[in-house]
């Protein structure tokens, strides 16, 4: 049984294949497109699906959409009617879309594809939780999902067992700690479903001194449970998320995006972290005492907040706690096919996921053809010889593009798509983002360290791993040689390689290690600023002909900057998945 799910038309579009209960494919549309966060229906993600399953349209038994239009549509109705006369322009821009695209979704699926077949929908909520817990390893966990809003739900929590979800409680719009965070994010210059992991990157850098401020924006209770105070936010009838009372709260307008940060804004972002630290941390306390369960799973945009997820592990009283490594919206892809597959369905769960390379990988034919095509220079090597000479490089302070095998599903770069450098040079954390990255110099980087060495340098709970980089854990204090990862508190948003999920990045890393004595190395986003993370060789090598990396590995080639032509831009990758 073939089984495409499809998130579309709000942010982070995605389509995920699910066969007999294996996933064999997933991706997000701006990988193809080359549009960051794109929202348009995901015509090129389900193109690679099928071609990575070597099936057709006609081998699809069911399509099914992540959320439900119609009862999305009846809340914001409700909304703007309660609303009135507030609001009603912003009802008016909004009506267009909605009429051509958000209500139509079996017609659009239809028509982009010519489908012909089964066309289901799932609730929203449930599809995040799905995507959790049907994929982990657990038979048995609470679930907790938090976004900023689906249908009505903004956040549910509940019990998984088998094949069976129960989500018993929720918190309603416009009550919303997904909606809080994107507010604070709003007010602080940064673009909303889109820079929220900047807001979590600058509260290091202050203390919550405004604390008792975003108290009065939101109310919660010992159980977790929370309501906002709508006299300060502007998203129920406006275009804004904040209103003039909120900026009289906080003792300003809304930063201009662009303009230099002041510790106001490092203060700001420290305090709403800690609210929503502890609004987390309090739900899933409830939530562990009302199930007993020692398990967690979670899922939803809030859940991309590794600060808080960290919390939770270490204050809410469960033993583990699964992830999975597309937390957000394109994960509600994945979702919907796994609940349709084993919750109404019936089938067994047969399918863990372990890692997170579920995107295009390209041979080494395809690779040289692609980089041919720039006239580049390049040198094969052997598996040995070029983790070897890789980690050399990155001993001798040199950046390194890292583009290998299959890419990553989700918002983090995981060793397929990666930019590697030594977390040991304090000033590399500087030079990757102003000539690398080109963006903002607060930003922390991410090290990748060996499995078996991360409880030495991190402190980890034993047993616990962060293979998807959604945990944060402070830097032993005997082990702050790695200055360009740790982040101003001492902690650092940690990934750990398996050599069973990522052989080759784990043999990179140790043959690091064997050279330096610290098996530990930066790892940042195949990408700079503002666009999505590369997907082909052709944008692996695009991007770094365009930036001042110093080598980039391709599969088994090893290319010098130095080496190579005067950068043409010619060829078209486009043609790789025949996109328009």
């Amino acid at each position: 049984m073939n089984i495409i799910g499809i998130s579309a038309f709000y942010h982070d579009s995605a389509a995920a294949l699910v066969a007999d209960g294996q996933l064999i494919a997933a991706a997000q549309e701006e990988r193809f497109s080359r549009k960051k966060h794109d929202d348009r229906f995901p015509i090129h993600a389900v193109r690679y699906c099928l071609a990575e399953a070597g099936i057709s349209l006609n081998d699809v038994d069911h399509i099914v959409f992540y959320d439900k239009p119609f009862t999305k549509f009846e809340r914001l109705l409700f909304t703007y009617l309660d609303q009135f006369p507030r609001g009603f322009s912003s009802f008016i821009r909004a009506m267009p879309v909605w009429m051509r695209d958000k209500l139509w979704i079996k017609s659009i699926i239809r028509h982009e594809l010519n489908y012909k077949g089964s066309i289901l929908f799932n609730d929203h909520h449930l599809s995040h939780a799905a995507s959790a817990f049907l994929v982990s390893p657990f038979g048995e966990a609470a679930i907790l999902t938090v976004d900023g809003v689906g249908e009505w739900s903004t956040s549910t929590w509940g019990v998984g067992r088998g094949t069976t979800i129960d989500l018993h409680h929720e918190t309603r719009f416009p009550h919303s700690l997904g909606l809080l965070y994107s507010a604070f994010t709003y007010y602080l210059g940064f673009k909303v479903n889109s820079a929220e992991y900047k807001v979590m990157g600058l509260a290091p850098y202050g203390k919550p001194v405004y604390y008792d401020k975003v108290r009065e924006t939101v109310d919660w209770r010992e159980d977790g449970s929370f309501k906002l105070n709508i006299k300060y936010f502007d998203y129920l009838h406006g275009l804004r998320m904040t209103n003039s009372r909120f900026d009289a709260l906080f003792g300003g307008p809304p930063r201009k995006p662009e303009t230099r940060l002041t510790q106001r804004e490092f203060d700001i972002a420290a305090s709403i972290q800690k609210a929503t630290d502890e609004i987390m941390v309090a739900l899933a306390r409830n939530i562990q005492r009302q199930t007993g369960l020692k398990r967690l799973c979670m899922a939803g945009g809030v859940a991309l907040n590794c600060v808080a997820n960290a919390r939770v592990l270490r204050e809410a009283g469960f033993d583990d706690i699964f992830i999975q490594p597309a937390a957000g919206d394109a994960g509600g892809a994945l979702g919907a096919a796994y609940y349709l597959y084993n919750c109404v369905l019936g089938h067994p769960r047969s399918y863990q996921m372990k890692h997170a390379f579920h995107g295009p990988g390209f041979s080494d034919n395809e690779c040289r053809g692609q980089l041919d095509a720039f006239g580049a220079k390049y040198k094969p090597l052997d598996r040995e010889t070029l983790t070897r000479e890789t980690a050399a490089l990155i001993t001798a302070n040199h950046v390194v593009g890292w583009f290998q095998g299959r890419m990553e599903f989700g918002p983090r770069a995981l060793g397929g798509r990666s930019i590697l450098a030594d977390a040991r040079d304090p000033a590399m954390k500087d030079k990757l983002n102003m000539k690398i990255k080109f963006r903002e110099g607060f930003r922390p980087f991410a090290p990748s360290v060996i499995e078996e060495c991360a409880a030495e340098y991190l402190d980890l709970r034993d047993g616990i791993a962060s293979p998807f980089m959604l945990l944060v854990a402070d830097v032993r204090e005997d082990k702050r040689v790695i200055p360009s990862v740790t982040h101003v508190d001492g902690s650092a948003r940690l990934q750990t390689v398996s050599c069973a999920e990522a052989p080759l990045y784990h043999e990179l890393i140790s043959e690091f290690g064997r050279q330096t004595g610290v098996p530990v190395i930066i790892n940042t986003s195949f990408n700079v600023r503002g666009e999505p993370i590369v997907c082909t060789p052709t944008d692996a090598y695009r991007c770094f002909m365009r930036t001042n990396m110093d080598y980039l590995v391709v599969g088994t080639f090893l290319l010098d900057k130095r080496d190579q032509p005067p950068f043409n831009d010619k060829g078209d990758w486009r043609k790789e998945f025949a996109l328009d």
